[in-house]
């Protein structure tokens, strides 16, 4: 194949995962969004390695969109960052595997403090799975990466669950153009919205 070729490939391997998910999503997703939503505190989402990347994206996009949220790296969480969490809160763990050994390792400080976690893998029998409040199955067939190692169609579903939970969440929240521009006020964007806004 050409290098074009393969980059076609890739792309039908990751649009074809994104849409796989869709027979997966369950009761657990509408759990998820309601724990997000009657939140009272904030969204600390969490994960190690690319799920981290993963997890600030999509944290990102809830604060962005109405919902106060952000990223902490479970590893910095035994030094001194656990003090950012409170009753109150929801944690969003992402593993792809759900026996990522740093994040599990978070869990029990999690569940002293009664916190509920959501957790995100493409493992429903996983440690972390069975130790969340709800769990969303982001499980994909096979990578898109030829060897079928790197992290590609999983971490493309991970992110499209993450944007899922942020849509339903605006949906719910009735969030409009002028909820978004308060969040939006620097660039292009935010010019564009905060001039026509009402």
């Amino acid at each position: 194949m050409t290098t074009r070729e393969y980059a076609i490939q890739c792309i039908k391997d990751e649009a074809q995962a994104v849409l796989d998910m869709i027979p997966q999503l369950d009761d657990n997703f509408d759990k998820a969004v309601e724990l997000i939503y009657d939140c009272h505190g904030k969204v600390i989402v969490t994960g190690v390695g690319k799920s981290g990347h993963i997890g600030a994206k999509i944290a990102a996009t809830l604060a962005s969109t109405g919902t106060p949220s952000f990223f902490i790296n479970p590893l910095d969480v035994y030094h001194g960052d656990l003090g950012v969490m409170s009753k109150g809160d929801v944690v969003l763990a992402i593993s792809n595997s759900g026996q990522t050994d740093e994040l599990l390792r978070f869990i029990p400080m999690v569940l002293h403090m009664e916190i509920p976690i959501i957790g995100m893998s493409g493992n429903p029998t996983s440690l972390l799975a069975k130790y969340s409040t709800c769990h969303l199955n982001v499980a994909v067939k096979k990578e898109a990466c030829p060897l079928n190692l790197a992290p590609t169609s999983s971490t493309t579903a991970t992110l499209v669950m993450g944007d899922a939970l942020a849509v339903a969440l605006m949906e719910k929240r009735h969030f409009r153009p002028q909820d978004f521009a308060q969040f939006h006020p620097g660039g292009e964007l935010g010019k564009r919205l905060l001039t026509t806004a009402q």
